[in-house]
């Protein structure tokens, strides 16, 4: 072989490697911008079910320790993420601002009752839960009445569920052509050494032997692929938290690492697969079959 000749080699090969690795950087990336979608969805729901007006409006007359007894108690319960005890005083104050005028002075008391606002774990953020938790509570001599807006918990809960479903169907529909595109850039990686198969068969090699380069090959591209396309994913994620800074209160450093190591399986995987299947074929294919 010339050396001219052997320069083109190199480049259609190195060509051939770098186009491969940008197929699949791109595919990785789009799964992994589904993969933040999801999470940040995910994060979005826990965080509004966390949110949800939950009341204990407490009897007139109650002593004070009994209140903040029954708010340790709450504490300490699996379902309650946080409380805060609101006295006469407070919620008076609060009602002032949101009135935007002095209504005890106008009234010559204050009618408000103590009370203590709750705000569940998010897995407890639901109808039947918040039922059996309500009447639970009102079992407590102390408990007047218990307000949260069970229309809205309702409401919440079902465009949850919706949109899970949708985001659902939509990775994998995502996936599934994810793996089909990296596997058809593999194999028409795999096709244009098609011929030098032949010859390592001709003289002798195992299928093994023929097949170890190959898969090493698209190992290395699948994990160069995936640590490119987490390079752009973390790009996303500092101009996500630059532009918008509420952003912040959604995101958590366990569940980017989950999301890295994911990518980094996925192009692992689907390289693995798709190299070992499109060798195969060509393995098993006659002479003359390798000309069309």
């Amino acid at each position: 072989m010339s050396k001219q000749e052997e320069k083109y080699t190199k480049r259609r090969y190195r060509a051939s490697y770098v186009t491969t690795v940008v197929s699949i950087t791109l595919v990785l990336f789009m799964m992994g911008m589904l993969g933040l979608i999801i999470l940040h969805a995910n994060k979005l729901s826990e965080y509004v079910k966390e949110n949800i007006g939950f009341s204990i409006i407490m009897k007139d007359g109650v002593k004070e320790a009994g209140i903040i007894q029954l708010q340790k108690t709450l504490d300490a319960s699996a379902f309650v993420k946080s409380t805060e005890y609101i006295t006469k005083e407070k919620a008076a104050e609060i009602m002032q601002k949101d009135l935007g005028e002095d209504f005890i002075e106008f009234l010559g008391y204050n009618p408000l009752l103590p009370s203590i606002d709750l705000r569940l774990r998010a897995s407890y953020a639901n109808v039947d839960s918040l039922q059996k938790i309500e009447q639970q509570l009102l079992r407590n001599s102390n408990v007047k009445e218990v307000w949260y807006q069970k229309s809205l918990v309702h409401l919440i809960n079902k465009n949850i569920r919706r949109i899970a479903i949708i985001l659902l169907a939509f990775s994998l529909l995502l996936l599934l052509i994810a793996i089909a595109l990296i596997n058809n850039t593999i194999r028409l990686s795999v096709y244009s050494k098609r011929f030098l198969i032949r010859s390592m068969q001709l003289v002798g090699a195992t299928q093994k032997f023929i097949r170890k380069p190959f898969i090493l090959q698209g190992l290395m591209q699948g994990i160069l692929a995936a640590l490119l396309a987490i390079l752009f994913l973390m790009g996303i994620i500092y101009l996500s938290r630059t532009e918008v800074p509420e952003l912040i209160i959604l995101q958590d450093l366990k569940m980017y690492i989950s999301l890295f190591v994911i990518v980094i399986i996925l192009g692992l995987i689907i390289s693995y697969f798709s190299t070992y299947f499109a060798v195969r074929k060509y393995l098993k294919m006659r002479t003359d079959d390798l000309y069309f």
